[in-house]
């Protein structure tokens, strides 16, 4: 068997091979849901009336060898999505997690179009010269600059 064979079948035998999940990983995957914010794991209220009895279906189930997708789905099903503790990058949620990015890369995008675009319309104006100049004055005003560059 070549390397490549070998490293193919350990990717895909990992999950197999790894066990059922620990129970602070499922814990953890999962938000209280008596509103204080933290994960089932994390919860800090003593004997949550949440909290407790979701850890003790999790320890069950965990028990019983169900994989953490069918535990989190048994959650899901009973809460809602909003019992995970991070979103699905599914359906609309996907468009949640994608939305952000597109905007900053639009934005960028633009700007750099629009400054590419004024850089190039505005080549350099000639400096204007004063109206009613006349070739005496304008002669005299090219000796007195010339005197100051000399003198510095």
């Amino acid at each position: 068997m070549s390397h490549w064979a070998l490293v193919v079948v350990l990717v895909l035998a990992a999950p197999v091979l790894a066990g059922p999940p620990g129970q602070q990983e499922v814990e953890e995957s999962l938000t209280c849901q008596c509103g204080c914010g933290l994960t089932v794991h994390s919860c800090n209220h003593l004997q949550c009336p949440s909290g407790e009895p979701m850890k003790d279906e999790i320890r069950r189930r965990i028990g019983a060898g169900e994989s953490k997708e069918t535990i989190l789905a048994s959650f899901v099903t009973e809460f809602g999505e909003k019992v995970l503790s991070s979103p699905t990058m599914q359906g609309f949620n996907l468009l949640a997690w994608v939305t952000p990015f597109a905007v900053i890369l639009i934005a960028g995008l633009s700007i750099m179009i629009v400054v590419r675009r004024r850089v190039h319309q505005h080549p350099e104006a000639p400096i204007p010269t004063p109206a009613g100049l006349t070739d005496e004055m304008r002669a005299r005003l090219e000796r007195e600059l010339t005197d100051i560059d000399h003198d510095t």
